[in-house]
């Protein structure tokens, strides 16, 4: 850097501020990517005739001969204005500069970098969605040990009606499972090849685009050649697949910090997952949860920031959706795929106390919904007319929400009733409340089972898929790097 005019490019505070920043974030990311596209592209010359079968073994060579763990030390100097110029230059110095100048023919740095961009997402989706996955495995493997856990359910933070843990898990392994859903169709518009896109324009040379997509791994190509470059899509949908991941995230971590205080004591971390306290000898604070909220925060932030650094830029190559910004794109998923993996292993250890949830469900007049629905069925009053009676008895009952006074308030309001208390006390039982909603996604036992079936079957879906991609991939790039019979 002490090199550096004030005339000379790069200005100081230039490569200060900007280009020593995007060298070591390409090394980091994009450096074997690179080495592949470069692989790609000149053995696609080749078979297009468009080099010689002797400068392609040359170049193949010194790519080869690259000492990566040379290159990942190199501080920027500003001797090249990036790592595509320092490679390049590099590989001058092996092959021979006239050799080397004819790796770069139809192609530009533009359809370079967002194919470098493309490769890396395509991977860290791959990641997310294995995060994902791993949650919903041991959601699901909890859900299948509580089918019949009773527990009382909250809407707007108050104790509303029976539920089990199972059917609330199987709730959210639902949320996981389109989640899952999202990262694919993410992933595939990301995995899509803008290779020979050149600058915009394509090229005048024959190459074949389809050919560098199949050795790179892609499933098809970014087919415009404009878009290819200039639309930002591609990483904004796999932003928003992120953010309505890490939305549903936070709203179940925020459940489960609940459920964790002393007052509601409905679950147990690991010792391994709580810290103590410096000063207070007794506690047990539930970290990990903490931790992976404001993680899944984190990465919703950073995802709203992707969008906000595409927003009103131009449709056309500009920086303001290229190197300065796959960092921001780095880190959101890093954040996301962290806090799934924390919150999996927290749940995986996770202790129910099936007393308290099961004593809980039978309090603050949680059944009485069924009893309601009883007095429609039994004695032919419409809903609404059951319902304003009920209110009635809760009022006259106060904070005595035991079932034989419900019953004895029931029956002094409205003596003509047929309901003997016994029947009044069934339709009150938080097991009945239950076991009677055997309706298609309710919660009874054996609906619940159903659910966890088709669940675990939509579970070997996702987890196929993340093998297929992440073989296909793999294969692509041992194929691409293996050398061709016949060559040295």
């Amino acid at each position: 850097m002490d090199g550096m005019s004030p005339e000379a490019f790069p200005a100081r505070i230039y490569a200060e501020t900007v280009l020593t920043h995007n060298f070591e974030d390409a090394k980091r990311h994009f450096l074997e990517s690179l080495l592949d596209i470069h692989r790609a592209h000149t053995r696609m010359l080749a078979r297009q005739d468009i080099i010689t079968r002797e400068d392609e073994c040359a170049l193949i060579a010194a790519l080869d001969g690259l000492d990566l763990p040379a290159i990942s030390q190199t501080l920027y100097d500003g001797s090249h204005e990036d790592l595509f110029f320092y490679i390049e230059s590099l590989l001058a110095r092996a092959a021979g500069p006239g050799v080397a100048g004819k790796m770069h023919t139809g192609r530009s740095r533009n359809d370079i970098a967002i194919t470098l961009y493309r490769m890396t997402a395509r991977r860290e989706l791959l990641q997310l969605a294995d995060g994902v996955a791993g949650l919903r495995c041991v959601l699901l493997d909890l859900a299948g040990r509580n089918l019949e856990t009773v527990m009382p359910a909250h809407t707007h933070t108050q104790p509303a009606q029976p539920t089990t843990l199972g059917h609330y898990l199987l709730g959210a392994s639902e949320f996981l499972a389109r989640d899952a859903d999202r990262i694919r169709h993410a992933f595939g518009s990301v995995n899509l090849s803008p290779l020979g896109a050149a600058a915009l324009t394509t090229t005048g040379f024959p190459i074949d685009r389809e050919q560098t997509a199949d050795a790179l791994g892609f499933e098809g190509l970014a087919v415009n050649s404009y878009a290819a470059i200039a639309a930002i899509d591609y990483i904004t949908e796999a932003a928003a697949a992120v953010a309505v991941a890490m939305v549903n995230l936070g709203k179940f971590i925020q459940d489960l910090l609940l459920w964790s205080m002393r007052e509601f004591a409905f679950i147990r971390l690991s010792d391994a997952f709580v810290q103590s306290s410096s000063i207070m000898p007794q506690k047990r604070n539930p970290v990990a949860l903490e931790h992976a909220r404001i993680l899944s925060s984190r990465a919703l932030g950073e995802a709203q920031a992707v969008l906000t650094c595409a927003h009103n830029t131009p449709f056309g190559d500009i920086n303001d959706s290229e190197d300065d910004l796959q960092p921001l794109v780095f880190t959101m998923f890093a954040d996301a795929v962290r806090a799934l993996k924390l919150l999996s292993g927290a749940m995986r250890t996770v202790e129910v106390d099936r007393a308290e949830l099961k004593r809980r469900a039978a309090k603050d007049f949680l059944t009485v919904t069924e009893l309601a629905d009883t007095l429609v069925r039994r004695e032919g009053m419409s809903f609404r007319e059951a319902h304003g009676l009920l209110g009635q008895v809760v009022r006259a009952c106060g904070d005595d929400d035991n079932p034989r006074t419900i019953a004895a308030a029931l029956l002094r309001l409205r003596p003509s009733l047929r309901l003997a208390p016994e029947e009044i006390e069934q339709a009150l039982d938080p097991a009945h409340f239950i076991r009677i909603r055997n309706i298609v996604g309710g919660p009874a036992p054996g609906r619940a089972a159903e659910a966890l079936t088709q669940a675990v079957s939509k579970q070997r879906e996702i987890e196929s898929w993340i093998e297929s991609k992440t073989a296909l991939l793999d294969h692509a790039r041992t194929r691409l790097r293996q050398r061709p019979k016949g060559q040295p």
